[in-house]
């Protein structure tokens, strides 16, 4: 519960902050990655943005399908994390859109910042981000080799990049896009190790070795 409540305060402490002294620095670095405008980063941004919804449904449905396919309960469990990470991150940052209501930069500032993809929802925090960020993050402390942790996380700082560059969010958007989906991805991850914890030491001992009753 501690955690959960450390998550709220650090992204009610970014709005804040960005209603604050650092609204300027915050308007300047979006318009200036809103400059990036030629095509091939103008292609860049709208694919990894359009991909955030495809690889969040994606990759917890392969998993699943692949423990399903080789009998491996642990693959199942792991797809079930994963939706509830992605899920708990998605509403937490509904629920702040609707208490925060900040304007998209576009809106605020339409002479310094071109809209690529508008949005009717506010601003804070970027949903897009913390749902690539709750993967991410799952997906690094359920398979900690690199190869899962580079790719995972490069694709989640992109997606924070494209919303950017799109003009639809300031950077402390995405900052705290990536402070959600992070934090719930491994409040989410530490809850069901618990879980597993408990239901093993509440086995019978020859069913946790593996032995016949």
């Amino acid at each position: 519960m501690r955690k959960v409540k450390y998550i709220l305060g650090l992204c009610l402490s970014f709005f804040c902050v960005t209603n604050g002294f650092s609204q300027n620095p915050d308007i300047w670095l979006a318009e200036r990655i809103n400059r990036w405008d030629s095509k091939e980063v103008r292609q860049f941004s709208r694919i990894v943005s359009n991909s955030e919804l495809a690889v969040a449904l994606a990759v917890p449905a392969g998993i699943a399908i692949y423990g399903l396919y080789s009998d491996e309960k642990k693959y199942l469990n792991d797809a079930m994390v994963i939706c509830a990470s992605i899920a708990g991150s998605y509403a937490l940052t509904q629920a702040f859109k609707l208490m925060i209501d900040r304007k998209r930069p576009y809106e605020k500032y339409p002479e310094r910042i071109v809209c690529r993809d508008p949005s009717s929802s506010s601003s804070f925090p970027s949903s897009h981000t913390s749902v690539a960020f709750a993967l991410a993050t799952t997906l690094s402390l359920q398979y900690p080799r690199w190869e899962v942790i580079v790719p995972s996380m490069l694709w989640a700082s992109a997606v924070g990049f494209a919303r950017i560059n799109q003009g639809v969010h300031y950077p402390t958007d995405v900052l705290g896009g990536m402070i959600l989906g992070a934090g719930t991805a491994y409040l989410s991850y530490r809850i069901n190790k618990w879980w597993l914890n408990k239901r093993s030491f509440q086995m019978p001992y020859a069913v946790r070795v593996g032995y016949p009753e």
